[in-house]
């Protein structure tokens, strides 16, 4: 920014919390006209929730909140839109049922005088807007049948040409190819130079130094770090993230563990070249009994597509699947449950049930071999009942429901589901998001049990604490192809974030 310039926008000792936890603590942060600013964090850090503060998404906040030297305050993203603020978030926001060019205008349809929408006009407009992103594509046909990382285009689209003069990505190149995270950020590019200001969220740092003017680090809710992107590194960064040597362990788990020779059990699961339209690319790795294989990356690494994969959710385009050796083809879910393969979302709320009682959620999966014509609720909560005890849910009361549980112990009820009857292989994402230190801890007590008796488990992870807690070998995936596995050796937080 040149000398004399001013902020169009300035955050002065900002703080949110959410139910009592601090999520940002006097956090300040400021973005100049014609700058694109990189932020970078862990998970958890608080890059989203500032930017959600900025795009009207949290109104509830301590602070001054600063727009064109005023201090204002949105009480909603239409307030914020009004302002010329505009945000694509990390999850998809389009609308997968209608067209195309009604997600380029959504919410900002063209009219004519009466009122009606103009269809002819608005399809030619959004295809004209596409066609200056890259992108050819009929702008009548249906969203939701395009591919994944298409959708995330025409989403960054509609808000790079809404006109807006503020705008903020977070995580935008997590599907994208290389081809179109290029044309992505040369559109970034030419914006910046006519004058708009762009926020930048990513977990790839090479990404944030090559698009960004200036970039700022946040750790564990404050901003730690800000510096012209021309004079850091991705070492640097990276140390900043982590706050090596300064945070408690439980906050960070900065240390170093030492990786286990392979295992010389046998190989219960065998992946050889899977590969999936834009997600997967010849994805091979085998995992033993014993054996915890932790599988990291950042968001949008393919590691969601490969667990679907992996329980017969998603079939995959190329590749093959053996289980002891066995070739198989998943049909359904059905048939990977059949295979003894075991899964845990990452939602938890993707496979419980919350007005519900617990035992209830717990038997689910065995119903067909606990009963043939009728339920028997006494067997039903005999079996949660033995499962609450070996994984310490609290409270221990099978009837209570499970929306009552706190969200360490409806994690310890997702894995329950599954160990009634122990499957051979159990495919955990993110098995400890989202929990408080003792959550995690449990978590990771009843991983190591069961890899002691002798069951095979793979954990998917974006943070690289889960994977290096319990992993006794780990791959690294990349923009949906294995770029490194670590095995028999030392490794760390910072090598990790490095590999990925």
């Amino acid at each position: 920014m040149p000398a004399g310039f001013k902020p169009i926008l300035e955050l002065q000792e900002i703080t949110k919390a959410f139910g009592g936890v601090e999520a940002l603590r006097g956090v300040g942060f400021a973005l100049s006209p014609g700058e694109i600013h990189g932020l970078v964090g862990e998970n958890g850090a608080g890059k989203s929730t500032l930017m959600k503060i900025i795009a009207g998404v949290h109104a509830d906040f301590s602070g001054r909140f600063i727009l064109d030297g005023k201090e204002t305050r949105f009480r909603s993203v239409r307030d914020a839109h009004a302002a010329g603020i505009a945000m694509v978030h990390q999850e998809l926001s389009v609308a997968p049922d209608l067209t195309v060019a009604e997600n380029v205008f959504l919410g900002n349809q063209p009219t004519n005088r009466f009122g009606f929408v103009q269809w002819r006009r608005m399809a030619r407009e959004a295809g004209e807007q596409l066609k200056r992103f890259g992108i050819d594509v009929d702008p009548m046909s249906r969203l939701g049948d395009l591919p994944i990382g298409l959708q995330q285009l025409i989403e960054i689209a509609r808000v790079l040409f809404s006109g807006a003069r503020i705008i903020i990505l977070d995580e935008p190149t997590s599907a994208l190819s290389p081809p179109e995270v290029e044309r992505l950020f040369a559109t970034l590019k030419r914006l910046r130079d006519e004058g708009t200001s762009i926020v930048f969220i990513s977990h790839f740092i090479e990404d944030i130094l090559r698009v960004s003017d200036v970039v700022t680090v946040f750790r564990n809710g404050r901003k730690v770090a800000e510096t012209r992107a021309a004079e850091t590194s991705k070492p640097a960064l990276i140390e900043a993230m982590i706050g090596k040597g300064r945070e408690a362990l439980e906050e960070t788990y900065t240390h170093d563990v030492m990786l286990p020779p392979p295992a010389e059990k046998a190989v219960v699961l065998n992946a050889s070249g899977l590969s999936l339209a834009r997600s997967l690319r010849e994805v091979s790795f085998d995992v033993r009994a014993g054996e915890v294989l932790g599988i990291y990356g950042f968001m949008g690494c393919g590691q969601l597509e490969l667990a679907r994969i992996l329980f017969g959710k998603l079939k995959p385009d190329q590749g093959t699947l053996a289980i002891a050796g066995d070739q198989k083809t998943f049909r359904s879910t059905a048939d990977a449950r059949r295979a003894g393969i075991a899964f845990v979302p990452e939602s938890r709320r993707d496979m419980l049930f919350h007005q519900e009682p617990v035992y209830k959620n717990i038997s689910i999966s065995v119903l067909d071999r606990i009963s043939s014509l009728l339920l028997k609720p006494s067997r039903e909560r005999a079996i949660a009942t033995r499962q609450v005890d070996q994984l310490r849910i609290r409270p221990a009361a099978v009837e209570l429901d499970l929306g009552m549980l706190s969200g360490g112990n409806q994690q310890k009820v997702a894995l329950a589901k599954w160990l009634s009857y122990p499957p051979r292989l159990l495919v955990l994402c993110e098995p400890t998001r989202g929990m408080d230190v003792g959550a995690k801890d449990d978590v990771i007590h009843i991983v190591r049990d069961l890899r002691a008796k002798g069951l095979a488990v793979i954990v998917l992870s974006t943070e690289p604490e889960t994977v290096l807690s319990l992993a006794d070998r780990i791959i690294v995936l990349k923009r949906g192809a294995v770029v490194r596995e670590f095995s028999n050796e030392r490794i760390s937080k910072d090598r990790l974030l490095e590999a990925a």
